[in-house]
């Protein structure tokens, strides 16, 4: 969906909630989004092993009684890692998503309500920022910056501003020209108040919808950077890096890649399906 698709989409928006309907789809993304949310805080409740400490003898067990996904090479409990990486994965993810959207938006509104020169510089850097694939973007700044991941989540947000920004420009300058933004002018609002009372609060509804559909996104960049090397170093059980881990036991451990992949693809649809209900997008 490109951004143009998405800002129509979330001004025609439909309520949320609707109690008549029977939406099996909606209620598994909540299920899902809320057992990862209860993992990356209570990550004891769901798990008595250690992330980091493994089981002497329990190297590669297959998943049975006890050990529900198996153990990594280390005799570590898979579940575990994958329990305990929520809170990496997921807070990586909301602080590149948050780093986006404030940066974005700040020059999306300052592009779209001052125009003239300031727009053109704006937009014109804003496009040479969309005309870099995402990911090279990405693997740029943590380059720069240095592996972690608190670097990743920034090399990750940067890669996001230029989305942002091009969304909130769009809906600034649609909402700067309705009729009641002209009469607010006409009755002699000045530019901060006009600003700040009618022009932010209607234009940042999409923007704040596509955040949403971001975070899924940045979810899969970040484990992209971890798995390539990039991002979380081990022992840190960050879902990229456990996929990365269990490549080399493909053919003797299947578990060690296919359940952190699995809860990858798990959040992210969850994470894009409660996107589409925010938007107003129909089941």
């Amino acid at each position: 969906m490109s951004l143009v698709d998405y800002a129509t989409a979330a001004r025609k928006r439909v309520p949320a909630w609707r109690p008549h309907a029977w939406q099996p789809g909606l209620w598994l993304a909540w299920a899902v989004v809320a057992l990862a949310v209860v993992a990356a805080f209570f990550p004891a409740l769901l798990t008595p092993y250690s992330a980091v400490e493994g089981i002497a003898g329990a190297q590669r067990l297959a998943p049975q009684a006890g050990h529900w996904l198996g153990t990594d090479q280390l005799g570590r409990d898979l579940l575990a890692r994958i329990v305990y990486g929520a809170s990496h994965s997921l807070s990586a993810a909301l602080a590149a998503v948050a780093m986006g959207l404030f940066a974005g938006t700040l020059i999306g509104v300052i592009a779209g309500a001052l125009a003239g020169r300031v727009e053109s510089l704006l937009m014109r850097l804003v496009d040479v920022l969309l005309s870099i694939p995402s990911l090279l973007l990405s693997l740029t700044v943590i380059i720069l910056l240095g592996f972690g991941t608190v670097n990743a989540a920034i090399a990750v947000g940067v890669a996001s501003i230029a989305s942002f920004a091009r969304l909130a420009r769009g809906e600034v300058v649609r909402i700067r020209h309705t009729e009641y933004v002209e009469a607010a002018w006409g009755s002699g609002g000045t530019f901060w108040s006009v600003l700040w009372r009618h022009i932010l609060p209607n234009s940042l509804t999409a923007v704040l919808a596509f955040a949403t559909l971001q975070f899924g996104q940045a979810i899969l960049a970040l484990s992209t950077l971890s798995f390539l090397g990039y991002g979380t170093p081990p022992p840190v059980p960050e879902w990229g890096l456990l996929i990365a881990e269990g490549r080399n036991y493909l053919s003797t451990a299947w578990w060690l890649t296919t359940f952190p992949g699995l809860v990858v693809i798990a959040v992210v649809l969850a994470v894009n399906r409660l996107s589409r209900q925010f938007s107003g997008g129909r089941v």
